[in-house]
């Protein structure tokens, strides 16, 4: 999730698209959260892990 983001983001950086930067920006974000929260040994939509 954080690769895509970071991948939108470029995409609306390059091509002048700011809906794909604010995506992307977003995308970022709750992918970043989701990881603190698996980090931190809460589980992430039902499941303790994710593999």
């Amino acid at each position: 999730m954080i690769v895509l983001g970071i991948v939108l983001l470029v995409l609306g950086l390059v091509l002048s698209v700011p809906i794909l930067w604010t995506i992307g920006l977003i995308l970022v974000v709750v992918g970043a959260v989701l990881l603190l929260l698996g980090q931190m040994g809460r589980e992430v939509g039902g499941r303790r892990y994710w593999y």
